[in-house]
């Protein structure tokens, strides 16, 4: 593993979702924005937490902060 392999943890879908979700905006407001379903950012966040190993949003939100995915 290279030390710019962490880069990519996020696909863009997943990154927008995660941008909105650190502005407290809701399911809902989340996917009327990106025009999925709310089951869809559902999915994308779950798929989130798997991958960072995490239980919970704001653990996520916390780890891609770490990790330099996302600014707040």
């Amino acid at each position: 593993m290279k030390g710019s392999d962490h880069n990519n943890i996020l696909t863009n879908r997943e990154r927008e979702v995660f941008e909105l979700l650190v502005q407290d905006k809701t399911t809902k407001d989340i996917a009327q924005q990106l025009f999925i379903s709310e089951k869809t950012v559902r999915n994308h966040i779950s798929n989130v937490m798997q991958k960072l190993n995490v239980k919970g949003r704001s653990q996520a939100v916390v780890e891609l902060i770490k990790l330099g995915e996302l600014k707040i």
